[in-house]
């Protein structure tokens, strides 16, 4: 499910990023505008990205090898830190790059009314799509504050398009107002520092999500609502006397779980096993995202 969530907010995002992106180009040749430009490219880095989370997201559906006998799961946490090397580099210091050029060589702008219908188009656009996004990421923040989700979720492409949906929409509405007082006043500073501005708001964007991902890549437990859903679970079981220790682990969309127990007195080994293996099968028919489960009985030391 969270895999299909993930998939359609990407579509939602490429489909809008496409069309502005070609808009704010057109427009940023018409006008002259550093800051139409900043967001142009802004806009083609995102729909390179998009598609880079969709590869992603292919790679992490291989099945385990030899060499991978845990899947490629983490796949999608790798073409989502380089989404955001992107971010910053081709969208945000592109931006500083352009903005700085402007102040030092300001023209004025050619039919900035252009530009103004353009950014209007794309505010409206990127509003859908970001609205879209919101939507899937309410299905999975079960009543927390959307930073709070941001720090704990472990669905890096979801978060990723958050962040660029965010990024985008501030980024235009920067925009707007950086024309509108260029064209009010016929002063170019507020072009270029505009441009500034939408620099400077990708490369914080950016390194929040790099930030993320990064542990992320390292290595992450599940969900801390999931795990809490798991613990009250297993000690619903009456075959369990306590738990020990638990510990998991995200890999992409797929979740392994190691479980340390001291079980309720059994018969014999025989029924101790059936135990154990029944446990592991009602867990993963309540959980099916876990798909690795290593249960281990023990005793209070």
């Amino acid at each position: 499910m969270a895999g299909a969530n993930s998939l359609k907010t990407i579509l939602y995002a490429l489909g809008a990023n496409s069309a502005i992106a070609i808009a704010k180009l057109v427009a940023a040749a018409v006008t002259g505008s550093g800051a139409m430009l900043a967001e142009g490219i802004h806009s083609v880095a995102d729909t390179g990205n998009q598609l880079l989370l969709l590869l992603g997201l292919k790679e992490s559906k291989k099945r385990p090898t030899e060499a991978h006998p845990l899947g490629y799961g983490k796949s999608i946490y790798f073409w989502s830190f380089v989404v955001a090397l992107m971010l910053f580099s081709v969208g945000g210091l592109f931006s500083l790059y352009e903005g700085l050029h402007k102040l030092h060589e300001s023209q004025p702008l050619s039919q900035p009314w252009i530009a103004i219908a353009v950014l209007a188009f794309a505010i409206i656009a990127e509003s859908i799509s970001l609205r879209a996004c919101i939507i899937e990421v309410n299905k999975v923040r079960f009543g927390r504050s959307f930073r709070q989700w941001f720090r704990e979720s472990r669905q890096s492409e979801l978060v990723v398009i958050f962040g660029e949906d965010i990024a985008a929409l501030f980024g235009l509405v920067l925009a707007l107002v950086a024309i509108l007082l260029t064209f009010l006043t016929g002063n170019p500073l507020y072009d270029a520092l505009g441009t500034l501005a939408i620099g400077g708001l990708l490369i914080v964007i950016a390194v929040l999500i790099a930030i993320k991902v990064k542990a992320l890549l390292v290595g992450q437990s599940a969900d801390p609502e999931m795990v809490k859903r798991m613990q009250a679970y297993l000690a619903g079981q009456q075959e369990i006397d306590r738990i020990l220790n638990m510990i998991t682990l995200q890999l992409g969309s797929d979740v392994m779980v190691s479980i340390k127990a001291k079980m309720r007195i059994a018969d014999d080994q025989l029924t101790l096993i059936n135990n154990i293996n029944g446990i592991e099968r009602s867990f993963k028919d309540n959980f099916p995202e876990v798909v690795w489960l290593f249960f281990e009985p023990d005793i209070e030391k």
